[in-house]
């Protein structure tokens, strides 16, 4: 498919959006024509132009025809990796233009907050306009109404679909259509992040006034216990702190907690925005400068700034009851401030340890 490499010298992939919108630019051919084109070619918003090889071709009594694409997502790590993604095309009422149904695999939007309404098939806008923008090139060329019903669907969706956040986000029944460029850069995770914002749309749409962004499903666990909160208040931020707390910014609600391992939130507490061990590292400095805030002995401070890891740091305060967790917290929650001034965010922490006991906090205070 000719998929081009970034600046690491990683292989780019393709969205499930531009393998459905080829998919449907050749079925949509082949029910005009009697044929596929094969491979075959589509412009992407930012004007590249891959080919993609079909995998699928089946043409049916002259009512409809399906062509399926196998997903190539390059060198990133993406669970619809090889998925078969197809759509099949069929002659809609006169005047109708394109409409969507969701086929075997692709799920429906059960909650409000996405921007999609309820009830619509889990595909996502600009992949929606660039099947429509295929549709009228086809029907252009072969003499077409352009009045269509585009099905798609992806083999093993649902099952796929339970590794992604579609279930917490009532994207019920099967996989999302994604995509705004259409390109796929490796270990970009914006899919991820994206994840993350409409987990918030959909949080705030459902009028929760209380979210917790967690870094696991352990802190997951903590927080709900703690707080009763129902799974769609709850944001699995992973290492993106970040890009959580900046959508907050734009859009608020009254109180969030952020939970974690005392490892990833004393990155946090320094201030890091991202908290994958490949980007950010703990700053033995900054624990040793709070175990001395806290009355650590030259000795304690010492072992702190030379301990292998957060945790390390965090049993030898322990040990003196030190409350290090409880210091880190503080600073996470000043950092939090700091990005969501001014958005009326009511902030706590809680530091969690691998076992998932509570090791420190700060609590909420009015925002500034």
């Amino acid at each position: 498919m000719g998929v081009s490499r970034d600046a690491t010298g990683l292989r780019r992939g393709w969205t499930t959006g531009a393998c459905a919108t080829a998919a449907t630019k050749a079925a949509y051919t082949a029910l005009l024509t009697g044929s596929f084109p094969d491979p075959v070619e589509i412009t992407l918003p930012k004007g590249q132009r891959p080919a993609f090889a079909l995998a699928v071709e089946s043409l049916g009594d002259g009512s409809s025809a399906t062509a399926g694409i196998v997903k190539d997502a390059g060198d990133d790590p993406d669970v619809t990796h090889g998925a078969l993604i197809r759509s099949t095309v069929r002659a809609g009422e006169a005047g109708s233009g394109v409409m969507f149904r969701a086929g075997p695999g692709v799920g429906t939007v059960t909650k409000p907050g996405l921007p999609l309404a309820v009830g619509e098939p889990a595909i996502n806008p600009v992949p929606r306009q660039l099947m429509r923008e295929v549709v009228a090139e086809v029907a252009a060329a072969f003499g077409g109404s352009g009045d269509v019903v585009v099905e798609i669907s992806v083999d093993n969706g649902e099952e796929i679909a339970r590794q992604t956040w579609n279930p917490r986000l009532g994207i019920l029944g099967g996989l999302s259509i994604l995509g705004t460029t259409g390109v796929v850069v490796p270990y970009s995770c914006s899919a991820w992040i994206d994840s993350i914002r409409r987990g918030i749309d959909v949080a705030r749409a459902a009028g929760h006034r209380h979210v917790a962004g967690c870094t696991g499903s352990t802190s997951e666990r903590v927080v709900t216990e703690m707080y009763a909160l129902p799974e769609d208040a709850l944001l699995d931020m992973g290492d993106f702190v970040g890009a959580m707390l900046k959508h907050l910014r734009r859009h608020p609600v009254p109180r969030l907690t952020i939970a974690g391992g005392v490892g990833k939130l004393a990155k946090f507490a320094d201030g890091h925005l991202d908290l994958h061990s490949g980007r950010s590292q703990v700053n033995h400095a900054l624990l040793a400068d709070l175990a001395t805030a806290a009355g650590g002995s030259p000795e304690l401070v010492e072992a702190v700034r030379t301990a292998n890891t957060a945790l390390g740091a965090l049993q030898l305060c322990q040990r003196e009851a030190l409350p290090l967790a409880d210091l880190i917290a503080d600073r996470c929650r000043t950092t939090a401030d700091d990005i969501l001034r001014g958005a009326g965010i009511e902030v706590d922490i809680v530091v969690i340890d691998r076992a998932g006991t509570v090791v420190g906090r700060s609590p909420a205070t009015p925002p500034a």
